[in-house]
């Protein structure tokens, strides 16, 4: 799929299985239908139990065999949807608001959200590392909510965008010369035209040093614009980012916070691609799955 999709259009091409699982099988396979195991194109199809057998091989595969589908419970044209639904949301979708609309439970709804979160920040790692012109920022996300509410944690999150371009949200242990400069080498390529910063005194060694004569600063104190000089499209990010969790998500837990920053980077990053669904459904093909018990345990990798 080339072009941009609608939600009528969804509905008429993807509403039912067979649909579904044969789009699947196109991204999974472009070329034709390979074994998994041996790479041979000798298959056979089994129509009683939707799926695949090698003739060279034995073996025994469907389009969904290792990804996120394997085993579902969940129909796929739901899961269709569901991403569709992420992919449109320019704010985030909260799991409740998800499963009002497909009809399913909240726990169905969470993990069916993570997952696809969890697809979308693969996306992102693979991606190249950010280049021109770069603005980075820093906030925080959590703090005090009120007298008689407890206090939750207070987590530094950095955010790198490219001009016109890609968005990186990355959370930090803290505001340190090491977490800054961590985070900026991971997501921002020496190759730059020019990288800004506001004048917070940790990123003169974060990132001056790094970039040396491609380094601005502007000073907040003085002005909030000098000329190119500025850093209003981090800050944008940032109030893009803010709205989604009190409007959309309402509450994002710290542990998972990764994945919605993720998301919000994943979306915004490719906000102009016409292949952004198809695009997202080949991530959940490739992506290795997450277990629900590893989103629930105490600490999450």
């Amino acid at each position: 799929m080339n072009e941009s999709i609608d939600l009528p259009r969804l509905i008429e091409e993807y509403g039912s299985e067979s649909r579904c699982r044969a789009f699947l099988e196109a991204l999974r396979w472009p070329n034709g239908i390979e074994c998994p195991r041996c790479h041979r194109d000798k298959i056979s199809r089994i129509e009683s139990r939707k799926i695949h057998e090698c003739l060279s091989c034995g073996h025994q595969f469907s389009a969904t065999s290792g990804s996120v589908f394997h085993d579902t419970h969940l129909p796929l044209w739901k899961w269709f949807l569901a991403v569709y639904i992420l992919c449109e949301s320019k704010k985030g979708m909260s799991a409740n608001q998800l499963r009002r609309m497909l009809g399913v439970s909240y726990k169905t709804a969470w993990y069916l959200c993570h997952r696809i979160r969890q697809a979308m920040a693969s996306a992102n790692n693979a991606a190249s590392k950010l280049t021109g012109t770069v603005e980075i920022d820093d906030t925080w996300i959590g703090g005090k909510k009120g007298k008689w509410r407890p206090e939750p944690e207070k987590v530094n999150v950095v955010g790198m965008v490219e001009r016109d371009g890609r968005l990186r949200f990355t959370v930090v242990s803290d505001l340190s010369v090491d977490s800054l400069q961590g985070a900026v080498r991971r997501h921002v390529s020496k190759n730059i035209d020019l990288i800004i910063t506001d004048e917070w005194a940790a990123y003169v060694r974060a990132v001056g040093l790094t970039y040396k004569r491609k380094y601005k600063r502007i000073k907040h104190k003085t002005s909030y614009v000098n000329g190119d000089i500025h850093t209003n499209s981090i800050e944008n990010a940032f109030s893009l980012l803010k709205r989604g969790i009190v409007g959309s998500w309402h509450h994002v837990s710290i542990k998972h916070l990764q994945r919605y920053l993720d998301e919000m980077s994943f979306r915004f990053s490719e906000r102009e691609n016409p292949r952004l669904f198809s695009d997202t459904l080949s991530e959940l093909l490739n992506t290795d799955p997450i277990t629900f018990k590893t989103l629930t345990a105490e600490k999450v990798a």
